[in-house]
């Protein structure tokens, strides 16, 4: 008996171990989930993890995607702003332009709404009509959901030829047979051309698949084509003043809502329209000329890194070095915020579809 009471007494804590282990086992996965809980209330709601806009780009390279060859207005434009925004955004981050030419700037901003980083790191340029394009072409994308950072300039697209050319003016791109250079459905020139063709009967045949408008003024000066349409100002400014100075083109018609000032005696393409159906057509169609030099990186990026692109663009659009610059290559700056961006994309997505298919048709030669 005494043997077996001294076993039973000697089993005793060898059972309390056992019952206490799961319970052991129970409060560390308490704690580990506790702790897990705690850790992710201090993660942003974008997913990344807790660092700050100065850590980030601190000692990081930023693309900035340019979707169109090197040396023409888009090109130009890009690479002056990589020199300078830099230095305006937290940690001062290196920023390299990188051409991706392609439809017209089509590729470009794909690449930007589906394929690039959406963590600040990426930013670009395109065509003006492209924000449009979803709206008046076949692009799958909603230019809404783009991080704005702003325009640099304000600009209007021209419709010109050379000075050998037998188009001289307007009516006689109306009237007469003409080849006219463009680069890929949606792009200015190829939206400009097809328009006018469609709305005004003009006898234009688009020459399209130029790279860029470096190329195109290359064969417009060869005799390749006539002209083109959708050629902007600013890029006549910086790239061909001699063909102001030396009267080497025609200027037929602004592509725009309003008048640029330099311009007061070319006619404006909406006043031409034929009829009020035509008009309100135009509208919808020239209404991106607004925002001709745009800037935006991908969708859904961190709120704290779109605040500082966009505060970075609007303080490089105000400092003393970026506009000396922009005034010794002749880029014109006349900036639009990003907010106004937004509005007028707003704007144009909420068009009545009947005038917005009409608008298509147009575009697309269906008139």
């Amino acid at each position: 008996m005494k043997n077996y009471l001294s076993r039973s007494v000697r089993r005793e804590p060898q059972r309390k171990s056992h019952l206490q282990r799961p319970r052991t086992i129970l409060r560390a996965g308490a704690a580990a989930a506790l702790a897990f809980l705690a850790a992710a209330t201090y993660l942003p709601a974008s997913g990344y993890a807790a660092e700050t806009t100065e850590s980030f780009y601190s000692g990081r390279t930023v693309n900035l995607t340019i979707g169109y060859s090197v040396g023409g207005g888009y090109d130009m434009y890009a690479r002056l702003l990589a020199k300078h925004i830099g230095n305006y955004l937290p940690g001062k981050p290196t920023i390299t332009p990188q051409s991706m030419p392609g439809a017209g700037s089509l590729k470009a901003i794909n690449y930007l709404y589906s394929v690039a980083p959406k963590d600040g790191s990426t930013f670009g340029t395109f065509g003006r009509t492209m924000p449009e394009e979803p709206l008046l072409g076949e692009a799958a994308f909603d230019a809404r959901k783009l991080t704005w950072l702003g325009s640099i300039n304000s600009d209007v697209s021209l419709c010109l030829t050379w000075n050998t050319s037998k188009i001289k003016t307007f009516q006689d791109l109306v009237t007469k047979e003409s080849r006219m250079g463009g680069q890929a459905a949606g792009s200015d020139p190829d939206v400009m051309a097809s328009t006018i063709k469609t709305l005004f009967n003009a006898k234009i045949q688009l020459v399209t698949g130029y790279p860029g408008s470096n190329e195109t003024a290359l064969a417009m000066e060869r005799g390749e084509i006539d002209g083109e349409c959708g050629t902007s100002w600013s890029t006549i400014l910086v790239r061909h003043p001699d063909w102001i100075k030396d009267k080497k083109i025609n200027i037929l018609v602004q592509v725009a809502l309003e008048k640029h000032p330099d311009l007061p005696n070319v006619p404006l393409l909406i006043d031409l329209a034929p009829n009020d159906e035509a008009r309100q057509v135009l509208k919808v169609i020239v209404a991106s000329q607004a925002f001709a030099r745009p800037f935006a990186a991908p969708p859904g990026l961190p709120p704290e890194r779109a605040a500082a692109l966009r505060t970075a663009f609007a303080q490089t659009m105000k400092d003393p070095a970026f506009l000396a610059e922009a005034k010794s290559l002749g880029l014109e700056v006349r900036p639009v915020p990003p907010e106004r961006i937004d509005q007028l994309l707003d704007e144009l997505y909420k068009t009545p579809q009947p005038l917005l298919l009409k608008a298509k048709a147009a575009v697309g030669g269906r008139f």
